[in-house]
């Protein structure tokens, strides 16, 4: 079976999955369960991506002291960058334990010979752990024979990368951060003992990342759809089909999940858009984290703005639009921004 959509539904479905329309979510279990992860990143020109993300969903309402309180009681776990709930890990414990060899979670072809090159190290590792853990990277001593070699910044990082690695195949595990201190720990002492099958945890997961996305590419789950004046198949989840569209006007965060994959975000919201933090200043277009502004079912423009925590301030530098805003588009825009200020504890500060 396949479906023909219009580019305007296809973009419904995404809003909607992305838990972007009215009315909000009723919590944050919810949006995590409904996104199935968040990204963990540590910039916050405005707010780090992950809380960033729960206010663009659920507004004021939430407080970044819940994230924190469900990582520390481990509610959820920090897995390869992504915040997921704890029940979600037995999706993943097969597959680390097929994943012995992790060269394709790094596209290192020699990265399983250098875990083999430096089992020595690998048992140091497990071992301190074992006797010593929680313990931050800088406390585990390098007693490899063989560096990572890499013509990046991981060259010679050799606890970093096989830390990496022993994640990768479910024997070590993120337990908590002090501050920017990754705490590392036996996976078995974090993780829940229950195993899913690995073929049915990976139609589970495929099913949940479809639900989670609306339509997408390269997604085992759903059924074949087809967009109007968009090359190529796609999957769609059908329960989407048929669902009622009420959108609202949110500003997101450069990392949030409707716009992660560009191509995807270009296919279906013709936006045009990236992420110019690592741009010198004097090549941005729009702003170092400059965040794109949904109205219902279109990415119609981007907010430059920054949180001045000396001054107390939300500072808005520009708003791009990149389509004239109506008087209504304009006011909605407004009440989102005087949202995040108040959900920052600060003013906002609005250009003359």
């Amino acid at each position: 079976m396949t479906v023909t959509l219009t580019r305007t539904a296809a973009r419904r479905i995404a809003v909607r999955a992305q838990l972007l329309t009215s009315p909000r979510p009723s919590s944050m279990d919810a949006v995590i369960s409904g996104l199935t992860f968040l990204q963990y990143d540590q910039t916050a020109a405005v707010a780090p991506h992950a809380d960033l993300a729960l206010w663009s969903r659920l507004g004021a309402s939430y407080r970044p002291s819940e994230l924190a309180s469900g990582l520390a009681d481990r509610t959820y776990v920090e897995l390869r960058g992504m915040i997921r709930p704890m029940s979600d890990i037995s999706l993943y414990r097969a597959e680390m334990a097929e994943h012995l060899a992790p060269d394709s979670q790094f596209g290192t072809p020699g990265a399983q010979h250098w875990v083999d090159a430096n089992d020595r190290f690998r048992r140091d590792i497990l071992d301190r752990l074992d006797r010593d853990g929680p313990l931050p990277q800088s406390e585990i001593p390098d007693t490899s024979v063989v560096p990572w070699g890499s013509s990046g910044w991981n060259n010679n990082r050799n606890v970093g990368m096989m830390l990496e690695c022993l994640v990768v195949r479910g024997e070590v595990a993120l337990a908590d951060r002090d501050g920017r201190d990754r705490m590392w720990d036996l996976a078995h002492r974090i993780y829940p003992a229950e195993v899913v099958p690995l073929e049915e945890a990976l139609r589970i997961r495929a099913a949940r990342l479809l639900r989670s996305l609306g339509i997408a590419r390269r997604v085992d789950a759903g059924i074949e759809a087809r967009i109007e004046g968009v090359r190529g198949l796609w999957r769609v989840d059908p329960s989407y089909l048929e669902a009622p569209f009420e959108g609202r006007t949110a500003l997101l965060s450069p990392l949030d999940r409707l716009i992660f994959d560009r191509k995807r975000m270009a296919d279906l919201f013709e936006f045009d858009y990236n992420l110019e933090m690592y741009k010198p200043p004097t090549h941005r277009r729009w702003g170092y984290w400059a965040m794109p502004i949904l109205h219902h079912d279109r990415l119609i423009g981007k907010l430059d703005a920054t949180t001045d925590r000396k001054h107390g301030t939300l500072r808005v530098d520009a708003i791009h639009e990149d389509i004239p805003f109506t008087p209504t588009v304009t006011a909605a825009v407004h009440t989102e921004l005087h949202d995040l200020a108040r959900w920052l504890g600060v003013a906002l500060d609005l250009p003359a």
